[in-house]
């Protein structure tokens, strides 16, 4: 009755350990060792190939060879030779990933960042598991909210594409690809044992099959945060509210490069946001509350009148705190309590070490709001975020 065996032993040991697990009715394998086809020798291949059939023909399946292992954080798992992934937030990311370094990287910038994780499991060789046979269990694993991918190179990639489409609008997925260059390529073959292929084609396929594509690993943890926590917008139309005006241009050029709308507001909503600043505040949007800055309530009904208007479907904020003006917050506190999960709040909210860190992390905590460490990363999360809604309802992205 041994539900998962961890194989930590020289490859040349490997075969007669699947042999062992075979005979014992084991049910699942982790297998750590390297030495397989990410070599230079093709009897690392051929080995693999014989411990995949074996594990094969008796049901069992491999996470591995060549890699870190598998986490599962709701459920205290740690099947891997990282003791610290115990240490990362619980939450609604699973990352499959195809690169150990990738999978420590995201994890340790997770750590630093608070992201919640679910699961991360690091496929390796895949054996005989792939992306495409583990992706489905993972978009029915009521833990998991988004997942995130890291991915050189595929051998079967049809089978990703046909499983991607099956599932497709039932659970944000996003996806890094490596080895986009020449020299990428041939580093993949010698990583994990696989062609890295054509970055187009890889592109194009994602996008068809309703897959989101980052460009850098930063990227990747980012629209997974708020992908996992965020309510959806019903539009891409964006208010942008700003304790200081350089931030909010900040934020409205990423905007405007990735097809958001930051139009000016309509005539009531203008009305009300005059009503609350002092002259020479910018009013339109985005809105500069610098000159309010110190009357809390007027912050609060600004950000309240952005969230009510109906020209708006998602809010950044952007507020770089000091502790001249540590008293703010309070009444921003409780709009955005009042309203989470009705319209997302991706914000940008700053401040020195000690100075509202504790409500910071109450808002994300009760999923009032998702911060992020600058404005440009806030706005290209809160595009990911429209492009999964625009592909949950109208299947394009």
């Amino acid at each position: 009755n041994v539900d998962l065996a961890i194989v930590v032993v020289p490859a040349t040991s490997v075969k007669e350990q699947i042999i062992a697990c075979r005979r014992k009715g084991v049910r699942g394998i982790v297998l750590i060792t390297a030495g397989f086809s990410e070599i230079d020798d093709p009897s690392g291949a051929a080995l693999q190939e014989e411990i995949g059939r074996l594990a094969t023909e008796a049901g069992i399946p491999i996470i591995g060879p060549n890699t870190f292992g598998l986490v599962n954080l709701h459920h205290g798992l740690n099947a891997s030779f990282t003791p610290e992934f115990s240490l990362l937030k619980k939450g609604g990311v699973t990352l499959l990933s195809q690169s150990g370094g990738m999978s420590h990287l995201l994890a340790f910038l997770a750590m630093r960042e608070e992201v919640g994780f679910s699961k991360i499991v690091g496929l390796g060789n895949r054996c005989n598991v792939d992306f495409h046979d583990i992706l489905a269990w993972f978009v029915d694993d009521r833990e998991t909210s988004c997942i995130a991918l890291y991915l050189e190179g595929v051998d079967s990639a049809r089978a990703l594409w046909g499983e991607a489409l099956s599932l497709r609008g039932k659970k944000p997925i996003v996806a890094y690809k490596c080895g986009r260059s020449d020299l990428g390529d041939r580093a993949s073959k010698s990583h994990t044992g696989s062609l890295a292929g054509d970055a187009n084609l890889y592109k194009g396929a994602m996008i068809q099959t309703g897959i989101l594509w980052v460009e850098d690993s930063l990227e990747l943890l980012d629209a997974s945060k708020a992908l996992a926590s965020s309510a959806l917008p019903k539009g891409e139309r964006v208010a942008i509210l700003s304790g200081q005006a350089g931030p909010a241009m900040a934020a409205m050029d990423v905007c405007w490069a990735c097809g958001l709308k930051v139009e000016p507001f309509k005539g009531s909503t203008q009305e009300a946001i005059d009503e609350l600043l002092p002259p020479l505040a910018l009013r339109t949007n985005p809105v500069d509350m610098g000159p309010a800055w110190y009357d809390s309530k007027a912050i609060a009904r600004i950000v309240e009148t952005a969230l009510l208007a109906e020209e708006v479907d998602l809010v950044l904020l952007l507020i770089m705190f000091a502790s001249a003006n540590s008293q703010a917050p309070r009444g921003l506190m409780e709009v955005l309590f009042k309203w989470k999960g009705k319209k997302p709040v991706l914000g940008c909210i700053m401040a020195p070490p000690g100075i509202w860190e504790d409500e910071v992390r109450e808002l994300e905590a009760e999923g009032a709001m998702i911060n992020f460490p600058t404005p440009e990363r806030a706005a290209k999360a809160a595009s990911f975020l429209c492009r999964w809604a625009r592909f949950r309802d109208y299947g394009h992205l």
